[in-house]
C-alpha cells in the first residue's frame, strides 16, 4: 500500500516509543480544536502544580491535533490522530515560529480485530507512538485517559517478535543501497552486563532468507526459527558462542530498527504500512 511521502515524512528516522491504548470513549473528530485547547490548559495547569488556567488564553505550550488519513490500512481503520506540542519563548516576538518540542500519534493499520465488534461510542486507535520528553508523554497520556476513559500501557517487544521483524525486513526489496543487518544480544547471568553485536551483510541476510522462505509473501514460525538457527550456527562456528542462550534485545535493518523496550525507528516510507501493521497487531494482542 502506498502512502504520501510528504504527509508521513515526520515519522521516518525518529526513535518512537510504543504504547498500546484501549478504545477511546466518546471521542469526536469534529471537536479536535476544542480538545487542543483543553489539553493545552491541562498541561499549563499541571506545569503550575495544579493552579487553574483559563481555557483559550495564550500559553507557553501550544497544542495541535490533526487527522492523518494516509496512516491507516483500510477504510475500516480510523484515520491516525497526530498530537503536536510546540513552545514559544516568552522573550521571542509574536511573529517568531513555534518550536516543536514533542510529537505523538495514535493509529490503527489493519486493526480490524479490535474495531469490528466495538460499540458505536468507542474509537479504536490501539497503537500510540511518542517522540520527545517523557514528561510530556505522561501529561498527554493522563489527559487522554481522563477524557476518554482509555488506558495507556508501554508496549515491549519480545525476542520472538524481534526475530519475526528481522526475518520480515531482511527480505524486503529496496530502491537504494541497503545497510548491514545487525542483531544485538544480551548475555544473561554475568557479573558485568555484556552485549554482543552481530552484523550481517544485507545481501547475505537476504540470500539466506530467500533460501528459507518457501512461499513469497507468507512467513511461518518454522521459517523464522530456521533462519535464526542458521545465523546462530554460523556465529558459533566462528566464535564458539551459543547465541541461542542469549536474549535478543535489538534488531536493525535497512527497513526499520526495533528494541525490546518498545522503541522503533522506521527508515523506509515504502514499508511504513507493513511496519505499522505489525506494531498494531502487537498493540491489539496486549489489549486483548
Amino acid at each position: 500500500d502506498s502512502v504520501d511521502p510528504q504527509r508521513t515524512a515526520f515519522v521516518l528516522r525518529k526513535a518512537w516509543t510504543l504504547y498500546s491504548v484501549t478504545p477511546l470513549y466518546r471521542f469526536r473528530r469534529a471537536r479536535l480544536r476544542d480538545y487542543a485547547r483543553l489539553l493545552s490548559a491541562f498541561i499549563a495547569a499541571e506545569k503550575q502544580k495544579g493552579l487553574a488556567v483559563q481555557v483559550g488564553i495564550e500559553l507557553d505550550i501550544k497544542v495541535a491535533l490533526s487527522s492523518l488519513a494516509d496512516l491507516r490500512g483500510s477504510e475500516l481503520d480510523q484515520a491516525a490522530l497526530l498530537v503536536q506540542l510546540s513552545s514559544r519563548s516568552r522573550a521571542s516576538s509574536r511573529n517568531s515560529e513555534d518550536k516543536l518540542v514533542w510529537s505523538g500519534w495514535f493509529c490503527s493499520v489493519f486493526g480490524d480485530d479490535l474495531s469490528e465488534n466495538l460499540p458505536e461510542d468507542f474509537t479504536s486507535l490501539p497503537l500510540f507512538l511518542s517522540h520527545g520528553a517523557e514528561s510530556y508523554t505522561s501529561l498527554v497520556g493522563s489527559w487522554f485517559q481522563k477524557t476518554f476513559d482509555c488506558c495507556f500501557r508501554r508496549l515491549a517487544i519480545s525476542p520472538q517478535n524481534l526475530s519475526w521483524m528481522v526475518a520480515m525486513w531482511v527480505g524486503c526489496k529496496l530502491d537504494r543501497a541497503a545497510s548491514a543487518t545487525e542483531l544485538v544480544f544480551s548475555m544473561p547471568r554475568l557479573a558485568q552486563p555484556l552485549d554482543i553485536s552481530y552484523a550481517i551483510h544485507p545481501e547475505d541476510a537476504k540470500a539466506l532468507w530467500d533460501t528459507v522462505q518457501k512461499t513469497p509473501g507468507e512467513i511461518t514460525q518454522e521459517e523464522v526459527d530456521v533462519f535464526m538457527n542458521c545465523l546462530y550456527a554460523h556465529f558459533h562456528r566462528h566464535f564458539k558462542i551459543h547465541l541461542s542462550a542469549a536474549k535478543l534485545v535489538k534488531v536493525s535493518t535497512s527497513v526499520a530498527s526495533a528494541h525490546c523496550d518498545g522503541i522503533v525507528k522506521i527508515l523506509q516510507s515504502q514499508y511504513l504500512p507493513g511496519v505499522l501493521m505489525l506494531l498494531t497487531e502487537l498493540a491489539i494482542s496486549q489489549i486483548q
